[in-house]
């Protein structure tokens, strides 16, 4: 397998700061590399330029025929292997059922109509087609979204048993320390590639984020006692200049040289105090810091929020799932779990009155509780921050400032949003949540395509806020830090 290697590449969106700005880089391509950083630093970006689909300022060097995930299909309505065998032409049959074997999923999958197939089934489908033909290196775009736990563990797996590199991005911490042997980690002003997996980056970054802390703390100790300094000069400069000006009786000559030689010094002084001064602050370390959130939580008289008794869902002469009971009390965080297709968004459109097929059971929501949703899907927003904030009745300021929390920079603000990265959608989708007044939030999947800050904001403002909430999710970590209930469909 041969390298990847990159010299001095340059690249910034119109309007925007430089994304990269001379860049070096020396990728091996046997390497399983984890591509990580917080959302808008240009992940998805980095592996375009690697596909040749942006325009950049350096130099790209590479024999490796890069393949994406995901790729698009022209028509998902097809079957599956007809949809996939249109996007790839060259792709034979018994390689992708190969690959779906080799995953521990049913080839069977490849005789249903693409769209019909739970994200998860999607996902499965679409790596073992990317993966089937040999001699390729794929970058892999968030392939964990959509992925239940017991699909993420199989991906896991065959990734893991794999003899070939690849580029992965994924917000799953878990799955990429089973899957990854480097990390390349896109941070505020440099690149930053290591040997090891999600773990091992971690800790090494916290040592060296530690390490600066305590750096910063002695520079600006030391630059306050040198200002504190410098205003003591000045105030000699000042008071030397009064001194000269308030003797009229005194050997104006005698004290006029005196007062002027002390002047002179003082600001001298002075000078080169402020010269130290930035000296220091140009040794000062930028560290990431993460804001907490706030929620919009309004108090509630209701002990029980939502209620479901002997539930049923059924779609299409499908039968989802039957006799689902639990209850979401005050100040609950109940995480819903269960394989993909087994009904758990479906759940969520139930209990918003969205549901397009049959339901039995009682569902029971407390009598004027407000609900603020988090969908898995938010790609179809569009227009400006501006025109959302009124679209939602939000102001614009506090939207703003969420998302500023929540990482996003300020030059993206003027970018409409269905031109921003998943991830920045997604962020706007949180903020919207998280600034909506509610009694009960339901969140679907909120963790896909964010990066590991927000997790660990999210998992804070839980534990310490508790809201009462409905949440799908398969990150285990998450559901480990913040459940009080679970549910398994």
């Amino acid at each position: 397998m041969g390298n990847i290697t990159i010299k001095n590449l340059t690249f910034a969106y119109p309007g925007q700061d430089p994304l990269f700005d001379h860049c070096q880089l020396s990728i091996d391509g046997s390497w399983k590399l984890g591509l990580l950083g917080r959302n808008g630093r240009g992940k998805t970006t980095l592996m375009k330029i690697l596909l040749g689909q942006r325009e950049f300022q350096g130099q790209v060097q590479s024999n490796l025929p890069f393949t994406y995930f995901p790729q698009p299909l022209s028509d998902p309505t097809d079957l599956a292997w007809e949809a996939l065998s249109n996007a790839n032409p060259q792709l034979e049959q018994w390689q992708v059922e190969r690959e779906l074997r080799l995953m521990a999923v049913d080839p069977a999958l490849l005789w249903q109509p693409f769209a019909t197939l739970s994200g998860g089934e999607q996902t499965k489908l679409l790596l073992a087609a990317l993966f089937a033909i040999p001699g390729y290196f794929p970058l892999l775009d968030e392939p964990t979204n959509h992925l239940d736990r017991r699909g993420r563990r199989q991906v896991a797996a065959y990734l893991q048993a794999k003899r070939q590199g690849f580029i992965i991005t994924s917000h799953d911490q878990a799955f990429l320390d089973q899957v990854i042997d480097h990390t390349l980690v896109i941070e505020r002003h440099q690149l930053v590639l290591e040997r090891g997996n999600y773990s091992t980056y971690f800790a090494q970054k916290n040592r060296r984020d530690q390490a600066a802390i305590n750096q910063n703390e002695h520079l600006r100790a030391d630059i306050k006692r040198l200002q504190s300094a410098k205003q003591q000069r000045l105030q000699w400069a000042q008071h030397a200049e009064r001194e000269k000006q308030n003797n009229a009786h005194a050997d104006k000559g005698f004290i006029g040289a005196k007062a002027a030689k002390m002047m002179k010094k003082s600001l001298t002084m002075a000078q080169r105090l402020e010269r130290t001064v930035d000296a220091k602050e140009g040794l000062l370390q930028e560290v990431e810091e993460i804001a907490p959130l706030t929620i919009n939580q309004l108090p509630s008289t209701h002990p029980t929020l939502l209620s479901l008794d002997r539930v049923g869902l059924s779609i299409g002469g499908r039968r989802l799932f039957d006799q689902l009971s639990f209850k979401v009390n005050t100040n609950d965080c109940v995480l819903l779990t269960g394989d993909n297709g087994s009904g758990k968004s479906s759940l969520v459109k139930a209990v918003m009155g969205q549901f397009d097929g049959q339901t039995t059971g009682t569902i029971k929501i407390a009598h004027g509780a407000t609900i603020s949703l988090v969908r898995q899907q938010s790609n179809d927003q569009h227009g400006s921050l501006t025109t959302f904030a009124q679209r939602h009745q939000l102001q614009v300021g506090q939207l703003l400032n969420m998302l500023r929390k929540l990482g996003m920079e300020r030059a993206s603000f003027t970018t409409p949003i269905e031109q921003m990265s998943m991830g920045q959608q997604k962020k706007v989708e949180l903020a919207r949540s998280l600034l909506t007044p509610a009694q009960l939030y339901i969140w679907d999947e909120p963790l896909n395509y964010l990066d590991t800050y927000n997790q660990d904001q999210l998992v804070q403002l839980i534990k310490h806020e508790r809201p009462t909430m409905l949440v799908i999710e398969h990150d285990q970590h998450f559901i480990d830090e913040v459940a009080t209930k679970r549910v398994t469909i």
